[in-house]
Order: C-alpha cells, then sequence, then structure tokens
C-alpha cells in the first residue's frame, strides 16, 4: 500500500501539459532591473518580438470552434479548455447542486458531542469502538479518494463540464477529511492513533489497500489513454472509487454514526456525518452517470471480460464492507448487528450491480434500515442553513477544565 511519502513523491512528478494549441516559444522574461521606464520598455520590446516571432501561427494552431458533437468522456480531441457549449447537462448540474450543497465543518455544534465523549458512562464501550473505528477510516479515505481524482481521474476525463464537477469534487473531499478532523480534534482523540488507523487496523487496512490497487498505474505520469487495454484500466479505477470505495466501503460506517445520532448520541459528529452522506450520494451518482457514459460511447471496453471484473470488484468491495462490520459490531448495538449490516449490503451490492446494467446477485435482499434511504433522498433533506447554530463554541476552542 502506498504511504504518504510516496504519495507526495507522486504529487511532486511532473504532470504532461494537456493542451490542443500549438506550443511556441515563450519570450525571454528580462531581469527586474533599472528604472520602471526601462524595464516597461523591456517588456514591451518581448512582447512585440514574440508577436513578430509567432504571427498568426499561435491562432492557427488553435483551431475552429468547438462543436458539441466532438466532445467525449475519454479520449477527446476537442479543446479542453472551452466549457461551452454543453454536451453533458447533468454534469453542469451537478456542479450547481454541489455548489448550493456548500457547508464547512465549523459551523456544527459539537459541545454536547464532547460533553458525551468525556463521560465515563455516556457511551458503550462497543460505541465508542464504532466513532473510533468510523473516525479511523473515513479520515484517510476521503483523502485517497481525493488524491485519486487529482493525480489520475481528472487528466484522463477529456470533458470541461465533468472536469468542473472534478474540482468541485475535490474540494468537498478536503472538507471532508477536515471535518474528520475537526470532530477528532473537538473530542480529544490521539490523532496519530485515528489517521494511522488505515495503516494497522486489518479491517481498516484492507480497504484502503484494495481501493489502491486500482489507481497505481494511473498515477504513472506516463500512464496515458487511447488504446483498450488502457481505457479499461481508467474503467477499472472508476468502478472501484465510486461504486465500491464510496459506493460500498462508505456504508456501514455512515449507518452506524447516524443509527447513533437518532438515539440522540454523538449529534454534532451524526450531523457532519450527514452532510457528508449528502455529499457522497451526488459523489456516486456523478461517477456512475461518468462510467455509463463512457460504456455509451466507447462499447467495445465493456466487453464480457470487463463486466465479469466489474461484478467482481463489486462483490469484494461488499465482502471486505461485511469483514469491517463484523469487526466494529461483534455483538448487536444501536438497533443493528452484523447480519443485519450483511443483508444491507448485499442490497447495497445489487443496487451498484444494477446501476452498471448488469444482474442482480443476491434477489431476495431487502434493506433492513429504510430510514438510511430517507436520509439519502435529497428532496427531504432539511437544509442545513434553516437549521444551523448560530451561537456556540467551536471544536478547537472547547475548554475541557
Amino acid at each position: 500500500m502506498l504511504s504518504w511519502e510516496e504519495l507526495e513523491e507522486k504529487e511532486a512528478k511532473p504532470v504532461k501539459a494537456e493542451t490542443q494549441a500549438k506550443q511556441v516559444e515563450q519570450p525571454k522574461v528580462a531581469l527586474q532591473t533599472g528604472s520602471l521606464s526601462d524595464r516597461l520598455e523591456r517588456a514591451k520590446k518581448a512582447v512585440a518580438d514574440f508577436d513578430k516571432q509567432t504571427g498568426e501561427e499561435a491562432l492557427e494552431g488553435m483551431g475552429s470552434r468547438v462543436d458539441v458533437d466532438q466532445k467525449a468522456m475519454i479520449n477527446c480531441r476537442a479543446d479542453v479548455n472551452q466549457l461551452v457549449p454543453f454536451k453533458y447537462d447533468w454534469a453542469w448540474q451537478k456542479y450547481l447542486d454541489g455548489c448550493a450543497n456548500h457547508w464547512m465543518p465549523q459551523e456544527i455544534n459539537m459541545t454536547p458531542d464532547v460533553a458525551l465523549w468525556k463521560n465515563e458512562d455516556g457511551l458503550s464501550e462497543d460505541e465508542r469502538k464504532i466513532v473510533m473505528r468510523s473516525l479511523g477510516f473515513f479520515s484517510t479515505a476521503d483523502s485517497l479518494v481525493a488524491n485519486n481524482l487529482v493525480l489520475s481521474i481528472y487528466r484522463h476525463i477529456t470533458n470541461p463540464e465533468c472536469r468542473q464537477y472534478l474540482l468541485r469534487q475535490s474540494f468537498e473531499e478536503a472538507i471532508h477529511t477536515h471535518a474528520y478532523q475537526y470532530v477528532i480534534q473537538s473530542l480529544g482523540m490521539d490523532e496519530a492513533e485515528l489517521f494511522n488507523m488505515y495503516r494497522e487496523v486489518p479491517s481498516v487496512a484492507r480497504k484502503a489497500s484494495w481501493a489502491l490497487d486500482f489507481t497505481k498505474e494511473l498515477d504513472d505520469p506516463n500512464f496515458e489513454t487511447g488504446e483498450a487495454e488502457q481505457d479499461k484500466k481508467l474503467l477499472r479505477n472508476l468502478i472501484a472509487f465510486y461504486c465500491v470505495l464510496e459506493g460500498i466501503f462508505f456504508y456501514c460506517g455512515f449507518t452506524q454514526i447516524l443509527s447513533m445520532g437518532r438515539r440522540n448520541k454523538m449529534t454534532g459528529t451524526s450531523e457532519q456525518f450527514q452532510y457528508i452522506l449528502r455529499d457522497e450520494s451526488m459523489h456516486l451518482n456523478f461517477g456512475i452517470d461518468m462510467i455509463n457514459q463512457i460504456k455509451l460511447e466507447n462499447p467495445h471496453l465493456w466487453d464480457e471480460e470487463m463486466q465479469d471484473q466489474a461484478a467482481g470488484m463489486i462483490l469484494q468491495g461488499m465482502e471486505l464492507e461485511i469483514e469491517y462490520a463484523r469487526d466494529t459490531m461483534p455483538r448487536g448495538v444501536l438497533g443493528m448487528n452484523a447480519s443485519m449490516m450483511e443483508e444491507y449490503l448485499n442490497y447495497i451490492a445489487n443496487r451498484r450491480l444494477v446501476q452498471l446494467g448488469l444482474p442482480e446477485e443476491f434477489p431476495k435482499a431487502e434493506n433492513p434500515f429504510p430510514w438510511m434511504s430517507e436520509i439519502m433522498d435529497l428532496r427531504k433533506e432539511k437544509n442545513f442553513f434553516e437549521t444551523r447554530v448560530i451561537e456556540y463554541q467551536t471544536g478547537g476552542a472547547l475548554n475541557w477544565d
């Protein structure tokens, strides 16, 4: 599994610039010495030399205006810098919806959570384990997603309105990581312990390691799409991160924390998770739309082998999440147990398969937590800015003494 040092090393590597324009030599910049009038004269001369050198060649290299039919999800030859005309109105609408749902972690009152967490009799040991495991997994899971978006996906999705949403999603992943850190800090937890669970706790580490296996090749700055096998690697990455990491791996922890909030426990943490779940539901829907659009435009990629691999990935993700459920709930707690969570994950796996156009694997699976569906129904969700607390202590300012 990649360490943070290796991820940072990848970020430092140069990435091939994307442009449809003809490359021209840039004017040499003179040293900023001498009087202002001298420097302005040198600047004017440099610009004039640049114009003389390039003439109309640069404009000719830009090509004709972009036609909407030239746009494509991957391997597009149209200018990726030109946002309109839109080809995928749904992508732009999701970007607008994401902006409308903006929130920040500090706007949520954590005072009751601190009092409950500090009280030795406030939560059972099983409930404390659930809080710790959830924060341990999620505190780095959203960073893994963000790194994959920035280092891998953004370079290879060649549609500008989809890229616009990817930028919004990347920012939301940063907010989520911030939210987990804010909760951890507010509760006075050991930050090193929580942020290292993805390395040290087996049920958490296996999920992170599984996801990272699907991004290693795409992280290579020399990786390029355009050939069928390379395009399939990109498609597998999208399925792994959208359908499994965000579409399955998040569901046990979310259900546990939100169930706690329904019982008036850890209400601030639960509210943070509710807004994160709202964001993640949009990420999931966007990712599935993007995957299905790639399939539609490149039907040769969605062959029998690829369909088998996609189904296998979803089933593997489900099994890893079931292991996590058993680890975090060795006994019944919060009105649920590992067996109920297994059925729920069978139900979720069915949904992911159907969303990709694949047959269900568990036809008898039902949702034992129907209230989760209501929470994820954005049309029924309360408006955050109508319920926000106006006066309270933020987590970082809370005094335990």
